[in-house]
Protein backbone atom coordinates (compact mmCIF):
# COMPACT_ATOMS: atom_id res chain seq x y z
CA UNK A 1 0.00 0.00 0.00
CA UNK A 2 1.41 3.46 -1.08
CA UNK A 3 1.56 5.82 2.05
CA UNK A 4 -0.38 8.79 1.77
CA UNK A 5 2.75 10.74 3.73
CA UNK A 6 5.64 12.98 2.31
CA UNK A 7 8.27 13.34 4.23
CA UNK A 8 10.26 16.59 3.31
CA UNK A 9 13.54 17.58 5.14
CA UNK A 10 15.10 20.65 5.61
CA UNK A 11 17.48 22.69 7.20
CA UNK A 12 16.06 23.53 10.91
CA UNK A 13 17.49 27.33 10.86
CA UNK A 14 16.93 28.75 7.29
CA UNK A 15 13.82 25.95 6.45
CA UNK A 16 16.05 25.38 3.09
CA UNK A 17 14.76 22.31 1.75
CA UNK A 18 17.41 19.18 1.66
CA UNK A 19 15.24 16.38 0.40
CA UNK A 20 12.39 14.18 -0.11
CA UNK A 21 12.87 11.01 1.12
CA UNK A 22 11.15 7.28 1.80
CA UNK A 23 9.89 6.70 5.17
CA UNK A 24 9.06 2.81 6.57
CA UNK A 25 7.34 1.82 9.59
CA UNK A 26 6.36 5.50 10.13
CA UNK A 27 4.11 6.59 13.60
CA UNK A 28 4.20 10.62 14.65
CA UNK A 29 2.15 11.86 17.71
CA UNK A 30 1.46 15.18 18.44
CA UNK A 31 0.00 16.85 21.85
CA UNK A 32 -1.63 19.66 23.86
CA UNK A 33 0.92 20.28 26.69
CA UNK A 34 3.94 18.49 25.60
CA UNK A 35 6.15 17.47 22.77
CA UNK A 36 5.03 15.06 19.93
CA UNK A 37 7.41 12.48 18.38
CA UNK A 38 8.32 10.47 14.90
CA UNK A 39 10.02 7.44 14.44
CA UNK A 40 10.61 5.70 11.33
CA UNK A 41 12.92 3.73 8.90
CA UNK A 42 15.11 5.08 5.88
CA UNK A 43 15.59 2.40 3.77
CA UNK A 44 19.37 2.28 2.50
CA UNK A 45 19.38 0.05 -0.58
CA UNK A 46 22.45 1.08 -2.45
CA UNK A 47 24.74 4.05 -2.37
CA UNK A 48 23.44 6.36 -3.75
CA UNK A 49 21.02 6.73 -1.19
CA UNK A 50 22.87 6.43 1.55
CA UNK A 51 24.68 9.81 0.26
CA UNK A 52 20.69 11.37 0.55
CA UNK A 53 20.92 10.11 3.88
CA UNK A 54 23.89 11.55 5.08
CA UNK A 55 22.87 14.76 4.11
CA UNK A 56 20.30 14.31 6.82
CA UNK A 57 22.13 15.78 10.44
CA UNK A 58 20.51 14.59 13.77
CA UNK A 59 20.31 18.22 15.52
CA UNK A 60 19.89 20.53 12.76
CA UNK A 61 17.45 18.96 10.35
CA UNK A 62 13.95 19.99 10.22
CA UNK A 63 11.63 16.76 9.44
CA UNK A 64 7.97 17.79 7.76
CA UNK A 65 5.24 15.40 7.33
CA UNK A 66 2.53 16.28 4.28
CA UNK A 67 -0.62 14.38 3.77
CA UNK A 68 -2.32 15.60 0.79
CA UNK A 69 -2.13 19.39 0.72
CA UNK A 70 -1.87 19.22 4.25
CA UNK A 71 1.39 20.43 6.26
CA UNK A 72 0.07 17.58 9.19
CA UNK A 73 3.03 17.48 11.34
CA UNK A 74 6.71 19.22 12.22
CA UNK A 75 9.69 18.98 14.19
CA UNK A 76 13.46 18.24 14.68
CA UNK A 77 15.62 15.69 13.77
CA UNK A 78 17.34 14.37 17.19
CA UNK A 79 18.79 10.83 16.39
CA UNK A 80 19.37 9.00 13.36
CA UNK A 81 21.02 5.15 14.01
CA UNK A 82 22.21 3.59 11.30
CA UNK A 83 22.22 -0.31 11.03
CA UNK A 84 22.51 -3.32 9.43
CA UNK A 85 20.43 -6.84 9.43
CA UNK A 86 21.58 -10.45 9.24
CA UNK A 87 20.40 -10.44 5.38
CA UNK A 88 22.89 -7.06 4.95
CA UNK A 89 19.97 -4.77 4.54
CA UNK A 90 21.12 -1.36 5.83
CA UNK A 91 18.68 1.09 7.42
CA UNK A 92 18.69 4.66 9.29
CA UNK A 93 16.40 4.19 12.12
CA UNK A 94 14.92 8.66 12.73
CA UNK A 95 13.61 9.74 15.87
CA UNK A 96 12.15 13.12 15.83
CA UNK A 97 10.32 15.50 18.38
CA UNK A 98 7.95 18.42 17.27
CA UNK A 99 9.74 21.91 17.35
CA UNK A 100 8.21 22.82 20.95
CA UNK A 101 10.99 20.07 22.20
CA UNK A 102 13.23 22.75 21.38
CA UNK A 103 12.47 24.55 24.55
CA UNK A 104 13.55 21.76 26.36
CA UNK A 105 17.11 22.20 25.03
CA UNK A 106 17.60 25.52 26.04
CA UNK A 107 18.56 27.56 29.35
CA UNK A 108 17.45 30.98 30.63
CA UNK A 109 21.23 32.37 30.81
CA UNK A 110 20.45 36.09 31.49
CA UNK A 111 18.24 37.74 34.56
CA UNK A 112 14.71 38.17 32.85
CA UNK A 113 12.00 40.12 34.97
CA UNK A 114 8.27 40.26 33.78
CA UNK A 115 6.12 42.66 36.01
CA UNK A 116 2.65 42.88 35.96
CA UNK A 117 3.16 41.40 32.44
CA UNK A 118 0.22 39.18 30.45
CA UNK A 119 1.50 35.31 31.10
CA UNK A 120 1.03 34.69 27.02
CA UNK A 121 3.54 37.42 26.07
CA UNK A 122 5.76 36.42 28.79
CA UNK A 123 5.95 32.19 27.02
CA UNK A 124 6.50 34.74 23.77
CA UNK A 125 8.97 36.73 25.52
CA UNK A 126 10.77 33.80 26.35
CA UNK A 127 10.94 32.25 22.70
CA UNK A 128 12.14 35.33 21.64
CA UNK A 129 14.90 35.09 23.96
CA UNK A 130 16.02 31.73 22.68
CA UNK A 131 15.55 32.98 19.45
CA UNK A 132 17.38 36.37 19.69
CA UNK A 133 20.94 34.82 19.89
CA UNK A 134 22.68 33.73 16.68
CA UNK A 135 20.94 29.82 16.64
CA UNK A 136 17.08 30.37 16.36
CA UNK A 137 14.81 28.16 14.75
CA UNK A 138 12.68 30.68 13.37
CA UNK A 139 9.46 29.80 14.79
CA UNK A 140 7.11 32.67 14.27
CA UNK A 141 4.01 33.59 16.46
CA UNK A 142 0.05 33.57 15.94
CA UNK A 143 -1.80 36.66 17.81
CA UNK A 144 -2.61 35.67 20.91
CA UNK A 145 -5.86 36.23 23.37
CA UNK A 146 -6.02 38.09 26.48
CA UNK A 147 -3.86 35.71 29.36
CA UNK A 148 -3.52 36.44 33.20
CA UNK A 149 -1.11 39.05 34.76
CA UNK A 150 1.65 37.80 36.05
CA UNK A 151 5.23 39.31 38.19
CA UNK A 152 8.25 36.86 37.41
CA UNK A 153 11.89 36.90 37.52
CA UNK A 154 14.48 34.16 36.45
CA UNK A 155 17.49 34.63 37.31
CA UNK A 156 20.98 33.49 35.08
CA UNK A 157 22.86 31.04 36.88
CA UNK A 158 19.67 29.49 37.60
CA UNK A 159 19.93 27.44 34.79
CA UNK A 160 16.04 27.10 34.15
CA UNK A 161 15.05 24.95 30.98
CA UNK A 162 12.76 27.37 29.43
CA UNK A 163 10.31 24.25 29.14
CA UNK A 164 10.03 23.92 32.99
CA UNK A 165 9.48 27.91 33.13
CA UNK A 166 6.60 27.59 30.38
CA UNK A 167 5.47 24.55 32.23
CA UNK A 168 5.13 26.56 35.55
CA UNK A 169 3.35 29.32 33.80
CA UNK A 170 0.34 27.17 32.53
CA UNK A 171 0.11 25.14 36.21
CA UNK A 172 -1.10 28.25 37.77
CA UNK A 173 -4.83 29.35 37.09
CA UNK A 174 -6.74 29.98 35.33
CA UNK A 175 -3.34 28.89 32.80
CA UNK A 176 -3.28 28.56 29.27
CA UNK A 177 -2.03 26.00 26.37
CA UNK A 178 0.09 26.50 24.14
CA UNK A 179 1.96 24.62 20.93
CA UNK A 180 3.92 24.63 17.71
CA UNK A 181 1.66 24.32 14.90
CA UNK A 182 2.80 23.68 11.55
CA UNK A 183 1.30 24.59 8.07
CA UNK A 184 1.76 26.02 4.76
CA UNK A 185 2.00 29.87 4.41
CA UNK A 186 -0.27 31.46 2.28
CA UNK A 187 1.37 33.82 0.70
CA UNK A 188 4.34 31.69 0.08
CA UNK A 189 3.08 28.27 -0.02
CA UNK A 190 6.42 27.21 2.12
CA UNK A 191 5.94 25.15 5.00
CA UNK A 192 6.35 27.46 8.21
CA UNK A 193 5.89 27.12 12.25
CA UNK A 194 4.38 29.33 15.04
CA UNK A 195 3.29 29.32 18.24
CA UNK A 196 -0.04 28.67 18.89
CA UNK A 197 -1.93 29.73 22.36
CA UNK A 198 -5.15 28.85 24.16
CA UNK A 199 -6.71 30.60 27.10
CA UNK A 200 -7.55 28.90 28.59
CA UNK A 201 -7.88 25.96 26.32
CA UNK A 202 -6.87 25.42 22.77
CA UNK A 203 -9.80 25.21 20.44
CA UNK A 204 -9.42 24.89 17.52
CA UNK A 205 -12.53 25.01 14.74
CA UNK A 206 -15.97 25.51 14.68
CA UNK A 207 -17.72 22.15 13.54
CA UNK A 208 -17.65 18.97 15.91
CA UNK A 209 -16.48 15.60 14.23
CA UNK A 210 -19.02 12.83 14.74
CA UNK A 211 -17.29 9.00 15.24
CA UNK A 212 -19.50 5.84 15.82
CA UNK A 213 -19.61 2.31 17.61
CA UNK A 214 -20.49 0.08 15.33
CA UNK A 215 -18.37 2.48 12.64
CA UNK A 216 -15.33 4.84 12.71
CA UNK A 217 -14.44 3.69 16.40
CA UNK A 218 -12.23 0.43 16.34
CA UNK A 219 -11.18 0.34 19.72
CA UNK A 220 -11.77 2.54 22.83
CA UNK A 221 -10.70 2.64 26.53
CA UNK A 222 -11.66 4.89 29.72
CA UNK A 223 -9.27 4.33 32.38
CA UNK A 224 -10.01 5.50 35.62
CA UNK A 225 -7.17 5.90 37.68
CA UNK A 226 -7.85 6.87 41.74
CA UNK A 227 -3.54 6.51 42.11
CA UNK A 228 -2.99 9.98 39.93
CA UNK A 229 -5.90 11.93 41.93
CA UNK A 230 -6.19 13.15 45.29
CA UNK A 231 -8.95 15.63 47.07
CA UNK A 232 -6.03 17.80 48.49
CA UNK A 233 -3.04 19.78 47.03
CA UNK A 234 -0.36 21.67 48.21
CA UNK A 235 2.45 23.17 46.20
CA UNK A 236 5.86 23.53 47.68
CA UNK A 237 8.60 26.23 46.19
CA UNK A 238 12.04 26.99 46.69
CA UNK A 239 14.03 28.10 50.28
CA UNK A 240 14.77 31.84 49.65
CA UNK A 241 17.72 33.65 51.13
CA UNK A 242 18.38 33.55 54.17
CA UNK A 243 15.61 31.24 55.41
CA UNK A 244 15.71 28.11 56.39
CA UNK A 245 12.90 26.51 54.43
CA UNK A 246 10.90 25.98 51.72
CA UNK A 247 8.25 28.64 50.78
CA UNK A 248 4.50 26.38 50.84
CA UNK A 249 1.22 26.85 49.77
CA UNK A 250 -1.86 26.63 51.71
CA UNK A 251 -3.37 23.73 51.92
CA UNK A 252 -6.50 23.21 48.98
CA UNK A 253 -9.22 20.85 49.51
CA UNK A 254 -12.13 19.37 46.97
CA UNK A 255 -14.44 19.45 49.90
CA UNK A 256 -17.42 18.73 47.29
CA UNK A 257 -15.87 15.43 46.60
CA UNK A 258 -15.10 14.81 50.22
CA UNK A 259 -18.93 15.30 50.98
CA UNK A 260 -19.78 12.94 48.51
CA UNK A 261 -18.00 9.92 49.75
CA UNK A 262 -14.65 10.35 48.48
CA UNK A 263 -11.51 9.59 51.50
CA UNK A 264 -9.01 12.49 51.96
CA UNK A 265 -6.05 11.82 49.19
CA UNK A 266 -3.11 13.95 49.06
CA UNK A 267 -1.45 15.61 46.85
CA UNK A 268 1.81 17.59 46.57
CA UNK A 269 4.31 19.16 43.93
CA UNK A 270 7.48 20.58 44.11
CA UNK A 271 8.47 24.08 42.23
CA UNK A 272 11.99 24.90 43.17
CA UNK A 273 12.40 28.06 41.52
CA UNK A 274 9.25 29.76 42.63
CA UNK A 275 9.00 31.69 45.97
CA UNK A 276 6.09 33.47 46.05
CA UNK A 277 3.43 32.10 47.91
CA UNK A 278 0.23 33.41 46.00
CA UNK A 279 1.61 31.93 42.70
CA UNK A 280 2.47 28.56 44.78
CA UNK A 281 -1.31 29.00 45.66
CA UNK A 282 -2.06 29.46 42.58
CA UNK A 283 -0.42 26.31 41.07
CA UNK A 284 -2.00 24.52 43.97
CA UNK A 285 -5.09 24.94 42.91
CA UNK A 286 -4.81 24.15 39.32
CA UNK A 287 -3.04 20.73 40.31
CA UNK A 288 -6.16 19.98 42.48
CA UNK A 289 -8.77 21.31 39.52
CA UNK A 290 -6.97 18.88 37.19
CA UNK A 291 -6.44 16.13 39.33
CA UNK A 292 -9.41 16.08 41.89
CA UNK A 293 -11.48 12.50 42.14
CA UNK A 294 -10.25 9.72 39.50
CA UNK A 295 -8.12 10.40 36.59
CA UNK A 296 -10.35 9.74 33.16
CA UNK A 297 -8.26 10.22 30.02
CA UNK A 298 -10.26 8.59 27.30
CA UNK A 299 -8.86 7.21 24.19
CA UNK A 300 -10.13 5.90 20.89
CA UNK A 301 -8.69 4.19 17.40
CA UNK A 302 -10.11 5.38 14.73
CA UNK A 303 -9.93 4.33 10.88
CA UNK A 304 -8.15 7.49 8.76
CA UNK A 305 -9.56 8.14 5.07
CA UNK A 306 -9.60 11.03 2.58
CA UNK A 307 -12.81 12.61 4.90
CA UNK A 308 -10.72 11.72 8.49
CA UNK A 309 -7.50 13.51 8.32
CA UNK A 310 -4.92 13.59 10.91
CA UNK A 311 -5.50 16.95 11.85
CA UNK A 312 -7.52 16.53 14.42
CA UNK A 313 -5.69 17.82 17.35
CA UNK A 314 -7.64 20.52 19.74
CA UNK A 315 -11.07 19.86 17.54
CA UNK A 316 -13.84 18.42 19.13
CA UNK A 317 -15.18 15.07 18.57
CA UNK A 318 -18.77 13.43 19.81
CA UNK A 319 -18.71 9.86 20.28
CA UNK A 320 -21.70 7.73 19.57
CA UNK A 321 -21.17 4.31 21.62
CA UNK A 322 -23.42 1.56 21.72
CA UNK A 323 -22.29 -2.05 22.92
CA UNK A 324 -22.82 -3.65 26.64
CA UNK A 325 -21.04 -1.78 28.16
CA UNK A 326 -22.41 2.08 27.12
CA UNK A 327 -26.12 0.87 27.94
CA UNK A 328 -28.41 2.53 26.55
CA UNK A 329 -25.68 4.22 25.06
CA UNK A 330 -22.96 6.99 25.37
CA UNK A 331 -23.40 10.29 23.46
CA UNK A 332 -20.85 13.01 24.37
CA UNK A 333 -18.32 15.08 23.40
CA UNK A 334 -14.63 15.65 23.86
CA UNK A 335 -11.59 17.89 22.84
CA UNK A 336 -8.71 16.22 21.03
CA UNK A 337 -5.63 16.71 23.36
CA UNK A 338 -3.54 14.10 21.61
CA UNK A 339 -3.32 12.50 18.16
CA UNK A 340 -1.09 9.26 17.72
CA UNK A 341 -0.95 8.10 14.09
CA UNK A 342 0.52 4.75 12.73
CA UNK A 343 0.47 5.36 8.72
CA UNK A 344 -0.65 2.31 6.37
CA UNK A 345 1.75 -0.41 5.07
CA UNK A 346 1.27 -3.42 3.02
CA UNK A 347 -1.85 -5.60 5.56
CA UNK A 348 -1.87 -2.67 7.73
CA UNK A 349 -4.69 -0.09 7.49
CA UNK A 350 -3.72 3.87 8.48
CA UNK A 351 -5.20 4.45 12.42
CA UNK A 352 -5.06 6.86 14.62
CA UNK A 353 -5.34 6.84 18.08
CA UNK A 354 -7.04 9.82 20.22
CA UNK A 355 -6.47 11.21 23.65
CA UNK A 356 -9.66 12.87 24.73
CA UNK A 357 -11.21 15.22 27.46
CA UNK A 358 -14.34 15.63 28.74
CA UNK A 359 -16.28 18.37 27.56
CA UNK A 360 -17.75 20.82 30.28
CA UNK A 361 -21.29 22.57 29.60
CA UNK A 362 -23.32 23.19 26.55
CA UNK A 363 -21.27 20.92 24.54
CA UNK A 364 -20.86 18.00 27.04
CA UNK A 365 -24.64 15.56 25.74
CA UNK A 366 -26.09 13.11 28.26
CA UNK A 367 -25.82 9.57 27.50
CA UNK A 368 -29.10 8.72 25.57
Amino acid sequence: MDSPYRALFADLRTNTPIDVLPLQGLEFDDYIGKPGSLTATLPVPNRRMAQRVREIVEGRTAVYLERGDQVCWGGIVWTLTPAMDEQGLVTVALQAATFDSYAGRRHIRRTLTYTDTDDLAIVRGLWEHMQTADGGIGVGYAPAPPGTRRTVTYQDGDETLVEEAISQLAAMEPGFEYLVSVYRDPATGQRAKRLLFGAPRIRIGEGTTVLDLPGDILTYSFPRDATRGGTTARARGGTPEGAQRPVISDEHVAQALIDAGFPRLDTTSDHSNVNDKAALDALARAELAALSGPVVIPAIRIRLDADTTPSLLGTTVRLRIHDVWFDPGLDASYRVIGVKVTAPERGRAETAELFLEALAGPEALEAD
